[in-house]
């Protein structure tokens, strides 16, 4: 959506069908004609809840884009709020996208009203129960002194930490078990976690939307906001939650590829295994995915059961193969819409791309030693 929205009176949105009278929507209205959203969030006003409501786009969309509302809009119901909101963001979505999203809440409604969860206390957030005691202290201090003093980053921009109970890698995996024995009973015919992984599970899909959402709103979105600014961490909005499995009869290895996110959660739950580590190769934009890898780039991760990995989605990575055992990993692909309708827009990504880093650093070295060359031909000294 775009961050610079003016309204002229013909597209001004019909009235909704509750919750307002003449006036408040006047008011709406009259708003819509005079105010553009903000070009940056108002991090200290604390959006609405969408959560529980029938609508086409994530509750985490209408959340984050709230922050940018005009300030006279914000005292507004929840209705009015909704209703503006949706009207933008319906005319900046291409039919077609919204066509999808309409057909995955189907298919997602579908498993949901069969399927029957195992482990019933995954579906709700319960952080003490869930996370290491130190990363749950780290997030309620919520200073980035806190952030680092938890984490390793063994290259730029990969960042490792404790995470997760065992308790909570047990909980998960069984429940992932238990909904591949119901797969298989009931042949139903799932969608893999992306196009790259033959097997594992979207966890989005039989009921731990609400879960993972919140995971990034509450836990991850605050670390990103300090470390991948750059890339909209401070505005993630949706998600795309999934576990992989390596091993025998399962896939092998990962190619080398970038991730569909702004910023990337991968966290291993286990079980016993060999190899299967990952391996990094710099921070590329889509005009240089392909370029060269620099000496300083290069990581090679090996997993541990709880310990997490967080690092931008256009990090070069893969997994090496998994040579014994079984290896199960939960990803969480955090993505911002804002971030990627900027990104339209832009040319220059040398705040987070490494070879346009180096363009511009070379770029400004030849034009300083022509300014130089330039300087002393004026003064009558030969150039060095």
């Amino acid at each position: 959506m775009s961050l610079e929205v003016t309204r002229k009176e013909n597209e001004q949105p019909t009235p909704p069908t509750g919750g307002h009278n003449g006036n408040g929507m006047a008011v709406l209205q009259s708003m819509a004609t005079t105010h553009r959203l903000r070009l940056n969030p108002n991090t200290e006003h604390k959006p609405e809840s969408y959560e529980g409501l029938h609508l086409e786009f994530s509750p985490l969309l209408f959340s984050s884009l709230e922050r940018y509302l005009p300030p006279p809009m914000l005292s507004l119901s929840r209705d009015s709020k909704l209703h503006y909101m949706r009207d933008i963001i319906l005319r900046y979505s291409p039919e077609g996208e919204r066509t999808r999203v309409q057909k995955q809440r189907e298919y997602r409604q579908k498993i949901i009203s069969h399927y029957q969860p195992l482990q019933r206390e995954l579906y709700a957030m319960h952080a003490s129960n869930f996370f290491a005691p130190s990363f749950l202290k780290a997030i309620n201090e919520n200073k980035g002194e806190s952030f680092r003093s938890i984490m390793a980053e063994p290259t730029q921009g990969v960042f490792t930490f404790e995470m997760l109970q065992p308790h909570f890698c047990e909980l998960l995996l069984s429940e992932v078990e238990n909904f591949e024995k119901w797969v298989h009973e009931t042949k139903f015919r799932i969608m893999r976690p992306n196009t790259m992984n033959k097997f594992g599970a979207v966890l989005d899909d039989f009921g731990l939307e609400t879960m993972l959402g919140k995971l990034m709103e509450d836990f991850i979105r605050p670390i990103s906001k300090v470390f991948f600014s750059d890339v909209g961490g401070s505005t993630l909005d949706s998600h795309h939650g999934f576990v992989v499995e390596y091993g025998v009869n399962r896939d092998v290895e990962l190619g080398f590829h970038v991730d569909d996110s702004e910023v990337t959660l991968n966290v291993c739950l286990g079980k016993q295994f060999s190899g299967g580590d990952l391996f990094f190769r710099g921070v590329r934009c889509d005009k240089h995915v392909n370029t060269e890898t620099q000496s300083d780039e290069i990581l090679d991760y090996s997993h541990v059961p709880g310990r997490a990995v967080l690092h931008r989605g256009r990090h070069r990575h893969g997994a090496r193969a998994t040579t014994f055992g079984h290896r199960v990993n939960l990803l969480l692909w955090c993505r911002s819409s804002v971030f990627r309708e900027l990104r339209k827009y832009q040319k220059d990504f040398s705040s987070w791309c490494g070879e346009c880093q180096r363009e511009k650093k070379e770029r400004q070295r030849v034009s300083i030693a022509a300014t130089k060359q330039e300087l002393l031909k004026r003064e009558g000294k030969p150039a060095t």
